[in-house]
This record gives C-alpha cells, sequence and structure tokens, in this order.
C-alpha cells in the first residue's frame, strides 16, 4: 500500500462543507469519486479539517492509501480530469506510510475577509462578509493581542463540538486593511468548533462599540459563550495552510 497526500484548493459555496455526509454534496465524497475512478478501488480519504458548509479551502491537505501503481506526482492530472471546477489538486505526492494529513498537522493559518461598506455588494460576495456599520480598525487590532497564547477558548466554540479539550495556542492574530476590505489572518495549533467564525465576530462587536479591547481577557477567563460575539456567517472563511 502507498500513501499519497494532496494539496487541494476549493470553493466551498456549493458544498454542504468537507466531511462525507449519506446526503448533501461534500467535498472529501466528491474525491473520494474522483480517485475510486482513476484507481478502480473504494478508497477514503483524511482529511485535515473538517471545513463548514460555504467554507473555502486554499490549502487543504488530505491523504490515502492504495495499491495502484500511478506515480504519486500524477494523481494531480488522473483526478483534476474527473473533478469538477469548484475543486482542484494543486499537488500529489508518495509520502510515508505515517503521514496522517489530520493527525501529522502541527497548525493551520485561516483568513476571514469582510468588506465595510453600506452599498451592496455584488462582486465576489461569495468570499466576502459585509459589515455596513462604522468600525474602529485600531480598537479591533488592541483586541487582537488577547487572543495570543495558549488560553481555553471554550468562550468562542458553538455547542456541538466533540473536542476533549477546549485549550488551543493561538500563534498570531492580526488584521490587514486595503480599502473597504479588512482581512483577518489567524494561526493556531488546532481550532475549535466555528473558532474562527465568533472570534472574527467578537472582534466586529469590539469594532462597533459593544464590546471593550480590554474585555476579551475576562471572557477568555469565565469561558462565557453569551458575552462573546456571533458566530458570523461562513462565507469570508478562507483555510489558507495546514502546517506539518
Amino acid at each position: 500500500m502507498r500513501n499519497i497526500k494532496l494539496l487541494i484548493e476549493f470553493d466551498g459555496s456549493n458544498f454542504s462543507g468537507w466531511q462525507r455526509q449519506p446526503k448533501g454534496r461534500t467535498v472529501q465524497n466528491v474525491i473520494e469519486a474522483a480517485i475510486s475512478k482513476a484507481t478502480g478501488e473504494q478508497i477514503m480519504i483524511n482529511g485535515s479539517s473538517r471545513t463548514d458548509a460555504g467554507v473555502h479551502a486554499r490549502e487543504m491537505v488530505a491523504n490515502f492509501f492504495t495499491n495502484s501503481t500511478i506515480p504519486g506526482e500524477k494523481f494531480r492530472e488522473a483526478l483534476n480530469t474527473r473533478l469538477p471546477n469548484d475543486v482542484s489538486i494543486i499537488k500529489s505526492e508518495e509520502v510515508d506510510d505515517s503521514f496522517h494529513a489530520r493527525y501529522s498537522s502541527k497548525g493551520k493559518t485561516y483568513s476571514y475577509t469582510i468588506v465595510n461598506r453600506e452599498e451592496r455588494l455584488s462582486l465576489g460576495y461569495q468570499y466576502l462578509y459585509q459589515y455596513k456599520y462604522k468600525l474602529d480598525i485600531n480598537e479591533m487590532k488592541k483586541a487582537c493581542k488577547y487572543f495570543i497564547g495558549s488560553h481555553d477558548f471554550r468562550a468562542f466554540m458553538s455547542p456541538g463540538s466533540s473536542a476533549k479539550t477546549t485549550v488551543r495556542d493561538i500563534k498570531e492574530l492580526f488584521i490587514e486593511e486595503d480599502g473597504d476590505r479588512i482581512k483577518i489572518i489567524i494561526t493556531a495549533d488546532g481550532f475549535l468548533y466555528n473558532m474562527v467564525r465568533i472570534i472574527v465576530g467578537t472582534l466586529l462587536k469590539v469594532g462597533n462599540g459593544r464590546l471593550n479591547a480590554d474585555e476579551i481577557e475576562e471572557i477568555i477567563i469565565e469561558g462565557n459563550r453569551k458575552k462573546a460575539g456571533m458566530c458570523i456567517p461562513p462565507n469570508g472563511l478562507i483555510l489558507e495552510k495546514v502546517f506539518y
């Protein structure tokens, strides 16, 4: 058996998320079907992250085991010819048997992009969250520092998680501005269910003046989900990179 690693880009707009489901179109289902057609085997792949419906990926990682003689680097084209336009294999390679896309990961980087304007958005709305009201970006930047480090982030997790621990280590969290675009970049050793979207929602709550930047520390200590921000929609969220 050979272990094949895939680097995957996808537009999550028309998917019900990454994870295989009996009903609904998922990225995992689509890729597994393409691999099975290429190899003649029933293949199950391991993904580095279980992205939700509407979330996109620039560099999702997956791996699978196969008896196929297709060279590792040739799986890219073998699969791309069988995949729909909203999923692409960027790179494929054979790796050591011990590699696992999820369990070998040491961290991930996500970005979330907001367009801050009142006028209705038509161009690129699949990848942006529109926020119509004025934001104090400087206060949002101040709030970022309170998230950095190893903390119990249970206040920034939606119900339904099966995580054994809610402690995560955020390596960096910062904001980039480009006109009316606000891009929030966050890197951590792992993320809880909807953690990024709730952190961004909390930063928006700071930006609109409903929460002070220094209150973030108290919310983390108390673990009070009600005091944190809303879980904002998935369309502005992109999995940028997985680290090993």
